[in-house]
């Protein structure tokens, strides 16, 4: 099976439209993120049933107040909104939902699209990099980004100035998608008003933020691993150590996608985020070509096979509901928890490596103690006490 088309793709019914709204009500709710909205799903089977049993399971899990799941008005009026301006809400149960977003275990349960909805079957490779890009930097982008549409590859990036900008507006023609950190009404920055107009108008704009909500700086990375996961690769072209770049070639890197990179001069600040790519083992990109060779190997590697459902297709279909813990086990659980997690993130794996307990009881307990405010949920399946 080609992992970003859609013709082996196992079907799924399509949610009801009472269904959807309840997707939307869901992964709106107060401490509900993806990955506690599949948990929640494939325990009780449908968004519906999971917003139902919302206020008990915060209860259980330590919540003082009343948990209200988001209300349905609010629902009704954010896919009023997105409808009135042309849009739609995809979910991973739609077929033009991006296949690879999909099979990442954080994938975004909804999504607003703005624009040609084509664009996302086609094979995307996602170009990033500094806001301060040089003149030469930007000039590279333009020519790669312009060689690698028309060979058939769509440009995805964050709509972001300097590099961003340059990807966006050189495969205008041939495909580009903006992925961006607010609402998908919302032009950030607004230099690029005039980019986003035709992006939405002859491309394609993702958003997992509510619709009208201001970027603020935590939406960036929830941006960024979007980027990187409907993306066969991401290539990064100049970067500093701590930029957001490097965040999406990490999120790259561990959903198993490739990471290229542009080298550059040494004493420039911005050639330090690449370098330090190309000797952690990205691969080495001057040309269309370095990264079209690696694309079509990865495709002959994987010609004729067959991954049946993603991870996350998987739990929206009936399954067995999480194991439930007698009230002294789920106590128990409780504390072993608390003892051993601080502020400081861990993964869950780790945490259950020191538990004597039932797995499945005791992922139970911590989902109810996330929506009971107990513990928060990290990129990277890490949890820790809450702040």
């Amino acid at each position: 099976m080609d992992l970003f088309t859609h013709s082996d793709r196992s079907p799924l019914p399509p949610l009801s439209p009472q269904e959807r709204l309840a997707w939307l009500r869901l992964i709106r709710s107060d401490r509900v993120g993806p990955v506690t909205f599949y948990q929640l799903v494939a325990r009780f089977g449908s968004a519906s049933k999971a917003l139902d049993a919302l206020p008990d399971l915060a209860r259980r899990g330590g919540r003082k107040n009343d948990f209200i799941p988001f209300p349905q008005s609010r629902a009704e009026d954010e896919l009023a909104q997105i409808e009135k301006h042309g849009g739609v809400l995809l979910t991973p149960r739609d077929a033009d939902y991006p296949i690879g977003l999909s099979e990442i275990s954080d994938a975004p349960p909804v999504i607003t699209v703005l624009g040609r909805r084509d664009l996302l079957h086609n094979k995307m490779l996602a170009i990033v990099g500094a806001r301060n890009a040089s003149l030469n930097g930007q000039k590279f982008t333009r020519r790669i980004a312009q060689d690698l549409g028309q060979a058939g590859i769509t440009i995805i990036s964050g709509l972001a100035r300097g590099i961003d900008t340059a990807a966006h507006e050189a495969s205008l023609e041939t495909g580009t998608i903006a992925v961006v950190a607010g609402g998908a009404d919302v032009i950030y920055p607004k230099e690029n008003t005039k980019l986003y107009e035709h992006i939405i108008c002859e491309g394609c704009l993702i958003a997992e933020s509510p619709w009208g909500t201001e970027p603020l700086a935590r939406h960036f990375p929830r941006r960024n691993r979007i980027i990187s996961g409907a993306s066969l690769g991401t290539l990064v072209v100049e970067a500093s150590l701590k930029s957001g770049s490097l965040i999406t070639a990490r999120y790259a890197g561990e959903q198993g996608r490739d990471v290229f990179a542009v080298p550059g001069f040494p004493s420039d600040p911005r050639a330090q985020g690449p370098n330090s790519l190309l000797r952690d083992g990205a691969i080495l990109t001057e040309k269309a070509e370095d990264i079209i060779s690696t694309l079509d190997g990865f495709f002959s590697a994987r010609h004729g096979k067959s991954d049946g459902l993603s991870e996350n297709q998987q739990m929206f279909s009936p399954l067995s509901p999480m194991s439930e813990p007698s009230e002294n086990t789920r106590d128990a659980i409780c504390n072993h928890i608390e003892n051993n997690l601080s502020h400081v993130p861990v993964t869950v794996d780790e945490l259950l490596r020191t538990c004597q307990f039932n797995i499945s009881e005791v992922q139970t307990v911590l989902l109810d103690m996330e929506l009971g405010g107990r513990i928060t949920r990290h990129s990277g399946n890490r949890i820790s006490l809450l702040e």
